[in-house]
């Protein structure tokens, strides 16, 4: 039987992230190397690189987030780039949408674990809720899929004239130049790529940046959108526990 990887202890720049959340954000990762890698949720060999690769990659995409606004982060899978996201900044309030049965069901005990009261969590994939969950001002997403094919999930979630922040790696400005035109059909006006975390992470997070306008999604989802609130069928939410 392998050896479990060890979970190293938190970089210095982890304290300037996460600031007083840095014990929530021990205990998350001490959650994701242990229930993560038994359920599956992220491999082994991520343990030793679960600060730099993962929680700081994912937390310094706050940068990028307006204050006060609502974000539903698709396909969360193990809470990232959502968790991280909400130990830094309170003033959000984060749907983490995870179609997998026991992704939510982990995510959920981390939510109720770490005291996330501006989280909630909902299971269900992105074409399923349309309609049943609020358009939001921000939609993120980490690792779920090609730009194209991710853009036809998230920006339909959007409010008009809002955004979605991809997390992408060296690939975000080919993966852009070939999307644009699925991003024109979906209603996207502008496009841009930034990097995020100067001095916190190295390499920089790479963030694809798309801005919808008035109809996001474009007009065909706009009526499926009606269609979906006239039938009044609710997302699959994960319940908090008495």
């Amino acid at each position: 039987m392998t050896e479990a990887a060890e979970l190293p202890p938190p970089p210095p720049t982890a304290r300037t992230v996460f600031g007083d959340h840095l014990p929530h954000a021990v205990r998350y990762a001490e959650l994701l190397a242990d229930a993560g890698v038994r359920r599956g949720l992220i491999g082994p060999r991520e343990v030793p690189r679960l600060w730099e690769r993962h929680l700081l990659n994912c937390a310094v995409l706050s940068e990028a987030v307006p204050q006060g606004v609502s974000v539903c982060d698709v396909g969360s899978g193990a809470g990232l780039p959502g968790i991280p996201l909400a130990l830094v900044r309170s003033d959000l309030r984060i749907t983490l949408l995870e179609p997998l049965l026991r992704r939510t069901n982990f995510l959920q005990e981390v939510v109720e674990l770490l005291g996330l009261d501006h989280v909630t969590v909902v299971r269900g994939r992105a074409e399923e809720v349309l309609g049943s969950l609020s358009p939001v001002h921000v939609v993120t997403a980490r690792a779920v899929a090609p730009l194209d094919r991710l853009a036809g999930w998230g920006v339909p979630l959007l409010r008009p004239y809002g955004e979605m922040l991809a997390l992408k790696g060296d690939t975000a400005e080919e993966e852009l130049r070939g999307a644009r035109a699925a991003l024109s059909k979906l209603g996207v006006e502008r496009t841009s790529v930034l990097q995020v975390g100067e001095g916190l992470v190295d390499p920089l997070s790479t963030v694809v940046k798309v801005e919808v306008g008035e109809s996001p999604g474009g007009v065909r989802f706009a009526a499926k959108r009606a269609k979906a609130a006239r039938t009044g069928r609710p997302p699959k939410a994960v319940r908090r526990r008495r």
